[in-house]
């Protein structure tokens, strides 16, 4: 008997889904409610600030991780919404999902390094 790949995809899921709930709303309530309200500094979210932040390669590493979760969290999210959904092909339903979370952070690490 092979061994199992969910423990792989479970810890990704619940890491995904602990900085889904911790980071994301911080950052939904910056970036959609702070700055537009004027409760931040004029140039907190400028394009200069934000490319100086992202030069920095901790910084981008953090980056990484986070986006990278969700999205993982996410696809895992997905497969589950498609399975309660009713739909079966379980195999195919997992390759679109995880190759799209793949892709993505594929995606992400070309663009982390070109910054």
């Amino acid at each position: 008997m092979g061994a199992s790949k969910k423990p792989i995809i479970w810890g990704l899921f619940a890491a995904g889904g602990t900085v889904s709930a911790f980071l994301v709303p911080v950052l939904i309530l910056i970036t959609c409610f702070a700055a537009p309200l004027g409760l931040l500094p004029a140039d907190a979210l400028s394009y200069e600030r934000l490319t100086e932040l992202t030069q920095h390669s901790f910084n981008k590493l953090v980056i990484f991780g986070v986006l990278f979760l969700v999205m993982w969290h996410a696809a895992h999210r997905m497969c589950i919404t498609a399975h309660d959904l009713g739909i079966r092909n379980d195999k195919l339903v997992m390759f679109v999902c995880y190759g799209l979370a793949a892709i993505g952070t594929l995606l992400l690490v070309l663009a982390l390094l070109t910054l």
